[in-house]
């Protein structure tokens, strides 16, 4: 099972590795929602949809279907 932007919790970081084009819409990419760039959950909306996050500086907001397709490599931070 891939590990994807969906399954992240809260102020948790990972790097994307990797998706479908034709899924990911083209503003995403041009926001900076590329392979190896930094993504970290900020915040999810009230009903669960849509997730809040920052995606290499930017603030973007995307859907759950979306965020599904996107698979990512969770960053481990020790405390």
């Amino acid at each position: 099972m891939q590990t994807t932007i969906y399954s992240l919790k809260k102020g948790e970081k990972a790097i994307i590795k990797d998706f479908d084009i034709d899924i990911v819409p083209l503003k995403l990419l041009e926001m900076g929602c590329l392979p190896g760039n930094l993504v970290e959950l900020l915040q999810i909306a009230p009903f669960g949809d849509p997730l809040y996050l920052n995606i290499n500086g930017s603030h973007v907001a995307i859907r759950i279907e979306t965020a599904r397709e996107i698979e990512v490599e969770i960053i481990k931070t020790d405390l």
